[in-house]
């Protein structure tokens, strides 16, 4: 097949006209339009992807543009490593989890490691921001399983609605099935037993990160609608199964501790909570995050001249402090779905907080803070891209050009926002 056919148009090389035609279409409602009618207009049902600015590019491909080969060309890269990989479970690592359920997800917190001055190791002690490559084990953990469940049916689901082709849809739906649905292989709708530590509980409440992974699993499961790759039925089981999983996030302790973080972790709880509770079709929860995200999160956590204490308090404050915007920048995408304007709220603070951040895109102005690793300026790229939709007289776009041209074309946001990261 030609690539034309099957590419899409890089945003990056848009003009800030064509960009801002784009930007329009993320404005049309699709409140009251049931997945049927959206496929058959051409705009898949996402929940946090643009399904407008998404059909627009699709449509383009078909008229042969070659803007965007380098992001599709990647895409499909990814998507067709994903057909040769999988499917996932949790029934699959050698160690069950502490409950002794092999249905429960188990996962080990990247920071702890055995204390060197004990013979056993116990308790684990915390190196902030060092990962122990122990907690990454597909032996013991679920932390891979459940990435692979997010990017890669992502991918597969990117991948089929740009190109029609069904082998993408069906491994999606694979990935979908085994994860969630089949009585052998399903993962319970828990996260009691996420990022153990051991020698100190056997779960804990910053484990609730790791089910935001989940969010872009669900996206692949709307953006493979156009197939019957998955059934009908199998999509009503698939709703269950996240309402059954957002009743844990409002009533679980781990989860109601989580909620109550002050810093990243409680904007990434807000923002797949929204997530799962629109997916469920619980819609007056996404609201009530969204309205209470202002103050609870915004205010709270931004200082008036931008800076986020918490994150910088951390031994990688410049990727921490893109860590947590990105999630306020998905509550923010996620609460227009619910007619609440958290981009403007709170006497701009969202904004100022952007406005800190973005100026480090450009590699003639060094990160003040002190950090055990490199800053990595690519983390603005997915905020830049939602900032120039959310203030587009900000210019932001003069920021995105000063990131590496060879790195941002092959960006998979070029093709696709906002994505949950």
């Amino acid at each position: 097949m030609n690539w034309l056919k099957t590419t899409v148009v890089c945003l990056f090389g848009f003009s800030l006209a064509t960009y801002g035609d784009l930007g329009a279409a993320l404005g049309q409602s699709t409140s009251g339009v049931t997945a049927k009618e959206m496929t058959t207009q051409g705009e898949p049902p996402t929940i946090l992807i643009d399904g407008a600015r998404l059909a627009k590019i699709k449509s383009r491909i078909a008229k042969g543009d070659p803007q965007f080969k380098p992001a599709l060309d990647a895409l499909i890269s990814k998507a067709d490593a994903a057909l040769d990989d999988g499917p996932y479970t949790v029934t699959d690592k050698e160690k069950v989890a502490p409950s002794g359920d092999e249905h429960d997800y188990a996962s080990y917190s990247r920071y702890w490691w055995p204390d060197p001055g004990k013979a056993d190791g116990l308790p684990y002690i915390r190196r902030d921001g060092e990962t122990n490559p122990a907690s990454q084990s597909l032996k013991e953990s679920d932390r891979q399983r459940i990435e692979k469940v997010g990017i890669h049916t992502e991918a597969l689901g990117l991948a089929y609605y740009l190109t029609g082709e069904e082998k993408y849809a069906r491994k999606a739906a694979e990935i979908l099935r085994v994860w969630f649905l089949d009585p052998a292989t399903r993962m319970n709708p828990n996260m009691n037993h996420a990022q153990c530590r051991l020698g100190h509980n056997t779960g804990t409440k910053s484990g609730v990160l790791d089910g935001r992974m989940m969010t872009r699993g669900l996206e692949g499961s709307l953006l493979i609608t156009g197939s019957s790759a998955l059934s009908d039925t199998e999509r009503e089981e698939l709703k269950a199964w996240v309402g059954e999983y957002l009743q844990w996030l409002k009533t679980g302790k781990l989860a109601l501790e989580e909620a109550a973080a002050t810093n990243n972790h409680g904007c990434f709880f807000d923002a797949q909570t929204m997530y799962f509770a629109l997916y469920s079709g619980n819609k007056e929860d996404a609201q009530k995050l969204a309205q209470q995200a202002i103050q609870k999160r915004i205010l709270a956590q931004i200082r008036p001249d931008g800076s986020q204490p918490e994150e910088l308090a951390r031994t990688r404050p410049n990727f921490y402090s893109n860590y947590n915007l990105h999630a306020m920048f998905v509550i923010a995408n996620l609460a227009e779905k619910v007619g609440v304007d958290v981009w403007n709220a709170g006497d701009g603070r969202l904004r100022a907080a952007l406005d800190y951040l973005a100026p480090y895109a450009d590699p003639s102005k060094p990160w003040p803070h002190k950090s055990i690793k490199e800053n990595d300026r690519m983390n603005l790229f997915p905020i830049l891209m939602m900032a120039n939709q959310a203030y587009p007289e900000g210019n932001y776009q003069e920021m995105l050009e000063k990131l590496p041209l060879s790195d941002r074309e092959r960006r998979i946001e070029n093709l696709a926002f906002p994505l949950m990261r």
